[in-house]
């Protein structure tokens, strides 16, 4: 027999009592049906409500032809009397995030003749697919809307119409409807065909934030948080802000700015560092002129130093400069030819050798080995 939900007839009951009809072992757990249940199936997008039934955890819901099964640990008696809790804080998060998400559906829908073709509700963060294009702007100006409708605090309205009345409405769904539908409607924002649970009035969903938004498919992703998920994220990235502002010495509200300044002092400086760098490598490259095939052992750098020091080495001393860079059996290489004469077979030896990786060509090759220092320099002395 049906299950009597009273999930809708009360989205904001969190305690109910109601007789098990039935209790099946599956492999991990029971299967369990109630006359009646607060709980709300995963469906819809929504996922299911947690809790407890006399103390035994409810870990999924689920609905069948009209039957809801309770997922639980532990087996109850058929024919008890049982006491269920949902977990609320779970339950009135989806409820936030759903409503939000109808309220933001209806306005983009609107206002720029889309349809919301997939939605889903994760643990930080709920997705919503449009199937158009939409800019960052647009769904800015559709977040300011649905925030000015959730400060309105206006009831949210629930029907379940006749067929005729049905025929006559202008509502959203996602997929063709049989039997009984329930219109789930904020005025002035949306009306949509909806199996979950929401709020009762839009004040409750507290704020509603677009977080982004990317290309996919014919449309465009959103993703965004609602209620008490959106006012954890940004005392979050408040917190983060407002370190960062203390470090650049600027108000929390001046960190963009600070940082392009600070990233533009950076690249000066590396700038200066990179000509400087030269400067020295042109330098320690003058000792080798004319002296042909050169080794460097190198403190730690970077694969772009190795090959620059190679190069200024090159070009002065006339054969091939071969400069590793590590410490501790672990080594960069650059291998450079000013001639760019081929040196594939050296590089193949080399990583034999060494146990290396890496390669190139025109006379230039590039990898790193685990080798020790006297293994690297009896290999050019071979």
């Amino acid at each position: 027999m049906p299950t009597e939900k009273l999930y809708y007839q009360d989205p904001f009951l969190q305690q109910f009592s109601a007789v098990v009809l039935s209790c099946e072992p599956l492999k991990t757990g029971y299967s369990i049906v109630l006359d009646r249940t607060v709980f709300y199936p995963e469906g819809g997008g929504q996922p299911a409500d947690h809790g407890t039934l006399n103390g035994v955890s409810v870990t999924d819901v689920h609905e069948k032809n009209g039957e809801v099964f309770h997922i639980c640990k532990n087996p109850v008696e058929i024919g008890e009397t049982v006491t269920g809790k949902i977990d609320w804080a779970r339950r009135f998060d989806h409820m936030q995030q759903h409503s939000g998400e109808h309220i933001l559906s209806g306005i983009l829908c609107s206002d720029y003749h889309c349809d919301n073709v997939g939605f889903h509700m994760g643990a930080e963060t709920v997705t919503i697919d449009y199937n158009t294009e939409i800019t960052w702007e647009q769904a800015m100006d559709a977040e300011r809307k649905a925030n000015a409708f959730i400060t309105a605090d206006l009831p949210v309205q629930i029907d379940y119409p006749s067929q005729a009345e049905l025929d006559a409405l202008d509502y959203r769904s996602k997929k063709e409807l049989t039997g009984q539908v329930r219109i789930v409607t904020f005025p002035d924002a949306d009306c949509c065909a909806c199996c979950g649970t929401h709020i009762l009035r839009t004040g409750q969903v507290g704020l509603v934030k677009i977080l982004s938004l990317q290309k996919f498919r014919e449309g465009v992703r959103l993703e965004i948080v609602s209620g008490e998920r959106a006012l954890q994220l940004f005392s979050a990235v408040y917190d983060q802000n407002r370190l960062v502002a203390q470090q650049l010495s600027v108000k929390p509200d001046s960190t963009a700015a600070a940082v392009d300044r600070l990233k533009k002092e950076l690249e000066e400086t590396k700038k200066r560092a990179s000509d400087l760098e030269s400067s020295l490598f042109a330098a320690r490259a003058e000792r080798f002129a004319g002296a042909g095939d050169i080794l460097l052992i190198e403190p730690p750098m970077g694969g772009d130093q190795a090959r620059r020091l190679a190069d200024a080495v090159t070009q002065r001393s006339g054969g091939l400069a071969a400069v590793f860079a590590g410490e501790n059996g672990r080594y960069n290489y650059a291998l450079l030819r000013s001639d760019g004469a081929d040196i594939t077979s050296l590089v193949k030896a080399l990583n034999a050798a060494l146990n290396g990786r890496g390669g190139g060509r025109n006379g230039f090759a590039h990898g790193s080995v685990q080798a020790e220092e006297n293994e690297i320099r009896n290999f050019f002395t071979k």
